[in-house]
């Protein structure tokens, strides 16, 4: 083996391994005596306006497919005990609309305000 392929099999084997880890950080560890039920899940997605299709498990945390209130498909994994958002994929329609998922713009001079006077170069 020459020390080129030697060097791209170590590349690719330390790549997958970087990839395995950033794919590990979605799972949930949640001890399951703490999980809350699904019905409880189910209910607080709809209340924002979607739709189950289904609830299961998978990686250890809940995850919900279905439709949002404008009709997108969701796919959303929740952490079973407390029942807080880990990841969300939205597929959008002919027409979606993303506002649902995004916080409101603010205008530009409010955001220059927010970041402070640390930023604009003040030399004391």
């Amino acid at each position: 083996m020459t020390l080129f392929r030697m060097l791209a099999a170590i590349a690719a084997i330390a790549a997958l391994g970087a990839s395995c880890t950033a794919l590990a950080d979605t799972d949930c560890t949640d001890p399951i005596a703490d999980w809350k039920p699904r019905e409880v899940l189910r209910h607080q997605v709809e209340l924002r306006g979607w739709t189950v299709q289904r609830i299961k498990v998978d990686d250890g945390c809940y995850e919900v497919r279905g439709t949002d209130r404008l009709g997108n498909r969701v796919k959303a994994k929740y952490a079973p005990a407390t029942l807080r958002i880990r990841s969300l994929e939205v597929e959008f329609g002919e027409h979606g609309d993303a506002s649902d998922y995004l916080p409101p713009a603010r205008p530009a001079a409010e955001q220059h305000r927010a970041r402070g006077p640390h930023t604009q170069g003040n030399k004391q």
